[in-house]
């Protein structure tokens, strides 16, 4: 797999995005052909702050290389990147549970993690309205999906106050968004576009914070061993080294102490499967 993801790709991608900057970053997308490696590709792409851009996949990666390099902003393998991004991996389709996809996309990670650390250890790895929504910021803390993702809407900014009802549905709907979007597209790709989004905007504060700017924050699944289980996300407070500080959780409602309670136990046994995952990969 290793070898299939680097020698189709490196000429096609030296030739289209070579360029050079100040203050700025050198960004690889490994699963650059998928639902979303695609978008967020584009996304990067017309980033300012990317001064290279390499995409790496097991197959169609030239045809993904040659696309975005007509798009005429400044981003130019592995070797030498700022941050990787790793959207790479089976999308789910109706009837598949999370638990599903865990084996062959838990490979696809290790298997490009080895490499990562083999060609650029020091890289940052990234691995996934109503009010205007420019200016809402909700921590959302915890895990990936379901019960365990907990939106901490009563730290939301701009503030809101919501009758219990309305914070119920409006939970629920941010824990389930992803299985909605798998529902309404009657099985095509999951939330690709909105997810590709995400991981961009999670770039580019990264590399803002690189770059030197200060008050930078974003939630992130790490290490965290004051939580009741080893990983936990939570917003992290971004610098020129990657995380500067674990912000914690603060200050929270009964609500949100609730679903943190009913997440535990779920969140355990997926860190569990991980970890026991790790120890095994050969």
């Amino acid at each position: 797999m290793s070898s299939a993801l680097a020698r189709p790709t490196r000429a096609a991608l030296r030739r289209s995005f070579s360029t050079s900057a100040q203050n700025s970053a050198k960004i690889a997308v490994l699963g650059a052909s998928g639902g979303i490696g695609q978008p967020l590709a584009l996304l990067l792409k017309n980033s300012p702050l990317v001064s290279g851009l390499t995409l790496y996949n097991i197959a169609h990666t030239p045809g993904v290389a040659a696309d975005p390099s007509h798009i005429e902003t400044r981003a130019h393998c592995l070797k030498g990147c700022n941050v990787v991004v790793i959207p790479a991996g089976v999308p789910r389709k109706p009837g598949m549970t999370r638990d599903d996809l865990f084996n062959t996309n838990a490979c696809i990670v290790a298997t490009l993690s080895v490499a990562c650390a083999q060609h650029c250890p020091e890289a940052i790895i990234i691995s996934s309205p109503g009010l205007d929504p420019a200016r809402v910021n909700v921590p959302v803390i915890g895990g990936h999906a379901g019960k365990t993702l907990i939106p901490l809407i009563s730290q939301c900014t701009a503030q809101v106050d919501l009758p219990q009802d309305q914070l119920t549905a409006i939970t629920g709907q941010i824990q389930e968004a992803g299985t909605e979007v798998v529902k309404a597209k009657a099985g095509a790709p999951l939330a690709t576009l909105s997810m590709a989004y995400a991981g961009a905007q999670f770039v580019f504060s990264l590399v803002d914070a690189m770059n030197g700017k200060e008050g930078v924050v974003e939630c992130s699944f790490i290490k965290f061993p004051e939580a009741d289980c080893a990983y936990f996300s939570t917003p992290l407070l971004l610098g020129k080294k990657g995380i500067e500080k674990n912000l914690g959780i603060g200050k929270i409602s009964s609500f949100g102490e609730k679903m943190i309670a009913e997440a535990i136990p779920e969140l355990k046994a997926s860190i569990k499967k991980g970890e026991e995952f790790v120890r095994n990969v050969k």
